[in-house]
């Protein structure tokens, strides 16, 4: 098996190294994380040090690759770019739970993370670094570009294109033939009938254009009892 790294402590961290566990490819050695102690332990994996540590890491534990696990689709590819400068040579592997179905013809980048129950359907191409949370599905010809995402419960129709760090929410609906612009956010519970321009916040049912979205803007909750976190990022292009 290969020895992989999770770049990400958070529960997203945990559901990825859920499934690599369960994979008979990789075998995690640990979490890079810049915002958790080093040697904390989280699900029985400690993180190991932060993306800083990573060449040191890598010869230490002769890592193969790794997966950054970070939901926020700025962020990400942020941290993504930060590995690269790092180690030009990197590889990115794919985090795919058994119970997720991918259909005919179905091309997948790397770094992706493919959640339990998720449907991909036949000729739909999913780009680098995405994710398809928890019991999401797109129809035929869908795409995902790089840096998109869906998040728990989200349902596309056939021919959906998510640009460049597009991301729809929790239990949105999608119909056919929609397109959705890059690093646009749609709200959670929304019925998306028409197409959606680039950083762009919509809501709704059906889903309508609220506001302009700048560059990097977090849109990811902070959970009700860590109201004392602070978003620790400086958004830079």
């Amino acid at each position: 098996m290969k020895n992989v790294l999770i770049f990400g402590a958070s529960g997203h961290g945990s559901v990825v190294l859920d499934i690599l566990e369960k994979s008979k490819e990789f075998r995690p050695v640990g979490f890079l994380d810049s915002f958790i102690k080093k040697g904390t332990k989280k699900n029985g994996n400690r993180v190991l040090g932060s993306e800083l540590d990573l060449l040191h890491i890598k010869e230490k534990h002769n890592v193969y690759g790794g997966i950054v696990a970070v939901g926020d689709n700025w962020v990400r590819r942020r941290l993504v770019r930060s590995i690269l400068c790092l180690a030009p040579e990197f590889i990115f592997i794919n985090a795919i739970h058994p119970s997720a179905f991918l259909g005919k013809n179905v091309h997948l980048g790397n770094g992706t993370a493919i959640m339990p129950g998720v449907i991909i359907n036949s000729n739909s191409t999913i780009g680098d670094h995405c994710i398809l949370n928890t019991r999401a599905s797109i129809d035929h010809d869908g795409i995902l570009s790089d840096f998109s995402s869906l998040a728990p419960g989200v349902c596309c129709g056939g021919n959906v294109h998510l640009a460049v760090g597009a991301a729809i929410s929790l239990g949105t609906l999608v119909i056919e033939n929609i397109g959705i612009g890059a690093w646009s956010v749609v709200g959670a519970g929304s019925l998306v009938l028409d197409e959606i321009p680039e950083n762009i916040v919509a809501y709704g049912s059906p889903a309508r254009i609220i506001r302009k979205r700048r560059a990097g803007e977090p849109y990811l909750g902070i959970p009700r009892n860590r109201k004392d976190l602070k978003f620790p990022f400086t958004y830079t292009a």
